[in-house]
């Protein structure tokens, strides 16, 4: 039987177990949006392209599928840039479907034309342009395999018009086979032996932790070998919920605002053991002076990823759940040695616990005005562990990633790599979308929620109750920090002038708005929220001069920290 390019579309989605999207449609994905009204497939309307985008990626981190978004040719499609940009950066799988002008028409500046393809090669995986309706269904396949295989990312595929309407017998395809794409799962036996000997060898090992422990599932395979060796863990951001943050071995996060004990135990390290982490500027600080002297052995399954930043005495290729179970394994085999190893680098673990003492991660408490660190651990400790926590892009990220101790994998969503302000809103929607009953929190500055507001009627509109906690200074926060240490409290353009009642604004779009303007409202605030049904704003009056602490300059090494006064 023959289908149109629609029909072969939504069909292949499903195949694909794709059972939610999020979209906005336009005059080039009409038809695809008609056939939707015959599709088990549940389509969400956010009320913009980026948000779509962004949802599809709340909803792909909180789940580990993929995420999928749809939009129109022409502004539609140049709209999800920003979306698929920061997927891009943090390595989410993701498929993102934008209609183009008929094939007869491209090159041609035909009404809402865009060369969607050219515009985002940088930042995707890899893109197609359908050209006939028979290579569809073998496309989406293969976006499929290719967004969630080897390093996840997001694969667009831009499909004409004509293309859609045009019919073919429809055969799914059983298989891929891409030549000159193989991802490497297995990582080398010799490699991970080596591996296993420069660990025993090691007296001050440091596991360094990134995205690709939480991308892999392999928080459990981590938790095991950070206790086999009793070896001490720093994650990065996009890490923050691989590791319990209460488990003895946890150093919190490293890096421009990473803990004291994290960035030292990293700093003054012999094995710097990297698992799933790309070494980013934020992380490294000074390149000449990280982790002077330790060897590194790095594992990951991008060779790409591999001394590109820093030197590596040992490169593993391969998925680190494979990775970490053959290595746990082969020490595994060796008791002694290994019971050997802890107790000789307990000296190790007893002088990081000297810096945890000397300067743990705190804050100067305050009766009289709200600060944003009490905020941060005050929803913590009134939520469960079952809480999935988003954030957009500023201070509030950082006091999240600092205050709100994670316990289980996918529970923190985050900008990373693009820093997009505008993200944690339409994130949260993506994964309370893809959780209808867990409790989902998107903590934000009021700049960066007001990059994406309109998302409170996607909220709305489908009865999706996350909670929103504003924590407003009025200022674009993070920017006037910087400004404050090291621009002689210049602050051009950080003062947000107009003061916006988000509580009329919640109430404007059928949410509930409340308020907190003094610390002893704060608890009330948020035991109110959570009990509320739907979307609810909390807004909460933080010290406006507030600052993230402690930080590492930009161009300082980890060891040269500012820390709070």
């Amino acid at each position: 039987m023959k289908k149109t390019g629609s029909q072969i579309l939504l069909e292949c989605l499903a195949l694909e177990g794709v059972d939610t999207i999020f979209g906005y449609p336009g005059g080039t994905v009409i038809n695809i949006y008609d056939d939707l009204m015959d599709s088990p497939i549940n389509h969400i309307l956010t009320r913009h392209e980026q948000a779509a985008v962004h949802a599809a990626d709340g909803f792909a981190r909180a789940t580990g599928k993929v995420g999928v978004a749809i939009a129109t040719s022409g502004p539609g499609a140049t709209n999800t840039i920003t979306g698929i940009a920061t997927a891009y950066m943090d390595s989410i799988p993701m498929v993102i479907v934008t209609g183009q002008v008929p094939t007869p028409l491209i090159g041609n500046d035909a009404f809402q034309e865009a060369d969607v393809v050219g515009i985002t090669r940088p930042i995707t995986k890899h893109n197609y342009l359908v050209k006939d309706v028979k290579d569809l269904a073998r496309i989406i396949k293969q976006a499929f395999y290719i967004a969630r295989t080897g390093r996840p990312g997001p694969v667009l595929v831009d499909l004409p018009k004509d293309v859609q309407m045009a019919t073919t017998e429809f055969s799914y395809p059983e298989t891929v086979e891409l030549r000159g794409y193989k991802p490497t799962y297995s990582g080398n036996p010799r490699q991970i032996d080596k591996a296993a000997k420069m660990i025993l060898a090691a007296r001050k090992p440091v596991l360094y932790v990134g995205g690709g422990v939480v991308l892999s599932n392999s928080s459990d395979e981590l938790k095991q070998f950070a206790e086999l060796v009793q070896a001490p863990v720093t994650t990065t951001l996009m890490a923050m919920s691989s590791f319990p943050k209460k488990h003895p071995l946890s150093l919190g996060m490293l890096g421009m605002h990473g803990t004291y004990y994290a960035n030292m135990a990293v700093t003054n390290s012999d094995l710097l053991i990297a698992v799933g982490a790309r070494f980013d500027d934020r992380v490294t600080g000074k390149i000449a002076t990280f982790a002077p002297h330790a060897k590194i052995i790095h594992i990951d399954i991008d060779p790409t990823s591999i001394k590109k930043n820093v030197r590596v005495d040992l490169p593993i290729v391969g998925d680190l759940k494979d990775v970490l179970q053959n290595l746990v394994k082969s020490l595994g085999e060796r008791k002694e040695d290994v019971s050997a190893l802890v107790d000789e680098t307990a000296g190790w673990r007893q002088e990081i616990d000297g810096w945890k003492a000397q300067h743990p991660m705190s804050y100067t408490a305050s009766k009289t005005v709200i600060k944003p660190q009490y905020v941060i651990e005050k929803l913590r400790e009134l939520t469960n562990d079952d809480a999935i926590v988003t954030t957009e892009v500023g201070q509030h990220q950082m006091w999240t990633a600092q205050f709100f101790d994670f316990t289980q994998p996918r529970t923190f969503l985050s900008s990373g790599g693009l820093g997009t302000m505008g993200y944690g809103l339409p994130a949260a929607l993506g994964a309370q979308a893809a959780f209808p009953e867990r409790q989902v929190i998107d903590v934000s500055g009021d700049g960066s929620f007001q990059m994406n507001s309109q998302e409170l009627a996607t909220l709305v509109q489908y009865r999706l109750p996350v909670k929103i906690a504003i924590l407003n200074n009025n200022f674009l926060g993070m920017v006037r920090q910087w400004q404050q240490l090291f621009f002689h409290k210049r602050y051009s353009q950080t003062c947000m002038e107009l003061p916006i009642d988000f509580v009329k604004l919640a109430e404007a779009y059928g949410a509930t708005g409340l308020r907190a303007s003094t610390p002893d409202e704060v608890e009330d605030v948020i035991r109110k929220a959570l009990e509320t049904p739907g979307p609810v704003i909390m807004e909460f009056k933080v010290a406006r001069e507030e600052n993230v602490m402690p930080m590492v300059p930009a161009g300082a090494g980890l060891n040269e920290m500012v820390l709070a006064s």
